[in-house]
């Protein structure tokens, strides 16, 4: 799936994603009153002006752009009516030929991790029948459980041809209580940097890692250290949070 992504940034001279992060009050409220017309002002109503507001954007970006980025949290909050609205909206980019990074976060261990993994990359077996769920191409992982949250989103990407975008020094303003700790002279945050980088060095694509990470741009004079030891792994990628970059 790397190698679609590359390839759909190459095409559309555009390294950037869309994000989807819809909150209800973000909706036009035309799109609002004919979904509520329709459905009432329920769950199921604010899942469907999510939805037909989506749309609009895809419809308007998808020859522009190589990828969307939706944020599960924000149909979360609208219950399985707001999951549904998800799921429509990771198959509609599908149908548009655009890449789809779900931003999850997941973070967990053992038969947990595995089953998030199945749940957002994955197959599920149902009887005698395979099933796929969400079907993003990629997903967003916190790594601050170890390898063993990471490794069953990897035996998945190896299954499924598809990729990981790991949690590495993020944007929020708290993230230093915990990712800038010094240990042994260095940062958490370039411990868990280098962790990724040799992930990654072992699951090529035909030129890019399809297990980057994310990094941050709030802070600007961090650059230069949040990259650095990526610079030295000529095969690994990074996706920002803030500006969407990738790098070899």
């Amino acid at each position: 799936m790397i190698n679609k992504l590359i390839s759909n940034i190459q095409k559309t001279n555009a390294p950037i994603v869309v994000g989807l992060d819809p909150m209800l009050n973000y909706v036009p409220e035309h799109i609002q009153k004919k979904s509520f017309a329709e459905y009432g002002e329920t769950l199921e109503g604010a899942a469907d002006a999510i939805w037909q507001f989506n749309k609009e954007i895809v419809d308007a970006t998808y020859d522009l752009i190589p990828a969307v980025k939706p944020q599960i949290a924000m149909y979360e909050q609208f219950g399985v009516e707001g999951l549904k609205a998800f799921q429509k909206t990771v198959d509609y980019c599908h149908e548009k030929g655009l890449v789809v990074i779900g931003d999850v976060k997941r973070g967990d261990i053992g038969s947990t991790s595995a089953a998030y993994a199945v749940g957002h990359l994955g197959k599920v077996q149902v009887g005698n029948t395979i099933c796929q769920a969400f079907n993003e191409d990629f997903a967003t992982v916190n790594p601050y459980l170890g390898t063993d949250g990471i490794k069953p989103f990897v035996d998945i990407c190896k299954e499924e041809k598809k990729g990981l975008f790991i949690l590495v020094k993020t944007s929020n303003p708290s993230s230093g209580e915990f990712q800038d700790r010094i240990i042994d002279g260095r940062p958490l945050y370039e411990w868990v940097g280098e962790k990724v980088a040799e992930w990654g060095a072992d699951h090529m694509g035909d030129s890019y890692s399809y297990i980057g990470a994310v990094v941050g741009a709030t802070y600007p004079a961090q650059i230069p250290s949040n990259f650095s030891f990526m610079y030295s792994n000529s095969s690994s990628s990074v996706s920002s949070s803030k500006d969407s970059f990738l790098y070899r």
